[in-house]
C-alpha cells in the first residue's frame, strides 16, 4: 500500500509543504526580529529625544535640576523604562526607578547605557540622559523575545494546518488524478488473460488521457491481430485439408483396389503433392518478407524488359482463353532491382488478370516513369472487383471467390506475397477496380533502389 503512487503523492506534499513553510517560517522570524529590533531602536530613540527636549526645558525654567525626577518617574511608569539624569560631574540628579536611592550618588561603573544623550542648554553641557542603564526586574514591554514566541506559535499551527489541508487535498486530488490509471491497469490486466474488447474511457486531454487513447490503439490493433491469426490458422488448415483429403482419398481407393496405381491416378496425387509444395514455399516466402529476412539481390536491370519477358510467359494461357495481352513500356527503362522477384510480382497479377478476365477481353502492361520511380500499370478489361473488396484484396487466403475454387486461382498467398515484395523495394502498390468494368493494378519500383524510397 505504502508503495503506491497515491501515497507517495501524499508524502511528496507533506514533504513539499513542510520544507516550504520551514524556509518560509525561518525568513519570516528572521524578517520579524530585524522588523521588530528596529522599531524598537526608532521608537526608544523618538522617546529619548522627546525626554531630552523637556529635561533641557526644564531645567531652563527651574534654573536646575529640580523638578526633574518627577518627571522621570512618570517618564518611567508610562514607558516602563528606567531613565537616569547625570550631571556634568557624574552626579545622578534624578533616577525614575530610585529604588536603590542612588540621587545624589555619583555614577558607578555598572549604570551602562545601551542609549546616552547630552542634554545641553545655552550654557553648553547640562547633563547626560541614560536610557536603561541596567535590567529592570518584571520588564512588560514588548520586546524581540516576547514577540518571536508568538510568531513562531502561529508559524507552527499555520504550518500544522497547511499539512492537514495538503494531506486532505491530495487524498481527494489522488483518487481523481490515479483513476484513470487504475482503470488503464484493470483494463491492462484483462488484456493479458485474453480479452482484447477491452476499452478504457478518454476524458481527458492531458498526458493520462493521450495514454488511454494510445492504450485503446494498441488494444485495436492486438484485437485485430489476434483475429488475423486466427483466420490465419483456420485457412491454412482448410488450404492444407483439401489436397491431403484428396491424396488420403487416393491412397485408401489404391489399398482397397477401388483405383489401380495406374499413371492418371499418380498425376493426380502428384498436382495434389505439388499444390502442397507451392502452399508451403508460398508460407514460407510470405513469413520471411514480414520478418524482414527476405534477400534482394539488386542489380540494374530494365524493367520494360521484365514486363516483355512476363507477359511472353503468360503468352499461351492467354491466347488459349481467348485474352489479348500487350505491353507499353519505353524503349529504356532502367531500375535497381531484384529482376526475379520484380518479375514474380508481375507474373502474380498477370495471372489474376487472366484469370478473372473472360474470352475476349484484354489485359495490358504498362511501364511509366514517375519522378524518381518507374510505374508498372496491369490493366484488364474483366469481371473486376466488388467495392466492399477492395480493402481486402492484399491480406491473406482472401479471394473475391468465395467458393475457393482453384479453377479461378491459387491459395490465396499472391497479391500478399506481391505486396511484401514491392515494400521490400521500397515502393507502393494499389488498387483500383469497377465492378464488370476491369481492374487495375499498380506498382512503382524506385529507380535508385530502396534506399532511396
Amino acid at each position: 500500500m505504502f508503495y503506491s503512487i497515491r501515497w507517495r503523492l501524499l508524502i511528496s506534499f507533506v514533504l513539499v509543504s513542510g520544507v516550504s513553510l520551514a524556509m518560509a517560517a525561518t525568513f519570516v522570524s528572521r524578517a520579524a526580529s530585524s522588523e521588530i529590533e528596529q522599531f524598537q531602536d526608532r521608537a526608544e530613540a523618538r522617546r529619548s529625544q522627546r525626554l531630552q527636549t523637556l529635561l533641557a526645558r526644564e531645567y531652563a525654567r527651574n534654573q536646575g535640576w529640580v523638578g526633574v525626577q518627577r518627571m522621570l518617574g512618570q517618564f518611567g511608569e508610562i514607558y516602563s523604562q528606567r531613565a537616569v539624569v547625570v550631571d556634568p560631574r557624574g552626579l545622578i540628579v534624578a533616577d525614575s526607578s530610585n529604588v536603590m536611592n542612588r540621587v545624589g550618588s555619583f555614577v558607578k561603573p555598572n549604570l551602562k547605557s545601551a542609549r546616552r544623550l547630552v542634554v545641553a542648554g545655552p550654557g553648553g553641557n547640562l547633563g547626560t540622559l541614560l536610557i536603561n542603564p541596567e535590567p529592570l526586574p518584571n520588564d512588560p514591554i514588548v520586546s524581540q523575545e516576547s514577540s518571536l514566541p508568538s510568531i513562531n506559535r502561529f508559524l507552527v499551527w499555520s504550518g500544522l494546518s497547511a499539512a492537514g489541508a495538503a494531506i486532505i487535498l491530495t487524498f481527494f486530488l489522488s483518487r481523481r488524478i490515479l483513476a484513470p490509471v487504475e482503470s488503464l491497469s484493470r483494463a491492462a490486466r484483462d488484456l493479458a488473460r485474453g480479452d482484447f474488447s477491452r476499452r478504457v474511457p478518454v476524458n481527458s486531454r492531458d498526458e493520462v488521457g493521450e495514454l488511454a487513447r494510445t492504450f485503446n490503439t494498441m488494444a485495436e490493433e492486438l484485437a485485430s491481430t489476434e483475429e488475423m491469426r486466427r483466420h490465419l490458422v483456420a485457412d491454412v488448415a482448410h488450404e492444407l485439408r483439401t489436397p491431403l483429403s484428396n491424396i488420403m482419398g487416393y491412397l485408401e481407393a489404391i489399398r482397397d483396389g477401388v483405383l489401380k496405381p495406374e499413371s492418371p491416378t499418380l498425376s493426380s496425387m502428384n498436382e495434389e503433392v505439388l499444390l502442397l509444395t507451392r502452399l508451403i514455399e508460398d508460407l514460407q516466402e510470405l513469413a520471411q518478407a514480414e520478418s524482414g529476412q527476405l534477400n534482394l539481390h539488386l542489380l540494374p536491370c530494365d524493367m520494360s524488359d521484365i514486363a516483355q519477358k512476363a507477359v511472353t510467359a503468360l503468352q499461351p494461357k492467354a491466347e488459349a482463353a481467348g485474352i489479348t495481352m500487350g505491353v507499353e513500356a519505353p524503349y529504356d527503362a532502367p531500375v535497381l532491382a531484384d529482376r526475379e522477384r520484380v518479375g514474380q510480382v508481375l507474373r502474380n497479377l498477370l495471372v489474376n488478370a487472366t484469370n478473372y478476365t473472360p474470352s475476349g477481353g484484354r489485359v495490358t502492361v504498362k511501364v511509366v516513369p514517375r519522378r524518381g520511380d518507374m510505374e508498372v500499370t496491369v490493366q484488364d478489361t474483366g469481371i473486376g472487383i466488388p467495392e466492399e473488396g477492395l480493402p481486402h484484396v492484399f491480406e491473406r487466403f482472401y479471394r473475391v471467390d468465395k467458393s475457393r475454387s482453384r479453377a479461378t486461382g491459387g491459395v490465396g498467398l499472391g497479391l500478399t506475397i506481391a505486396r511484401r515484395l514491392v515494400e521490400a523495394h521500397g515502393g507502393r502498390i494499389s488498387v483500383t477496380s469497377l465492378s464488370g468494368r476491369g481492374t487495375t493494378f499498380s506498382f512503382t519500383i524506385p529507380v535508385r533502389g530502396p534506399s532511396s524510397a
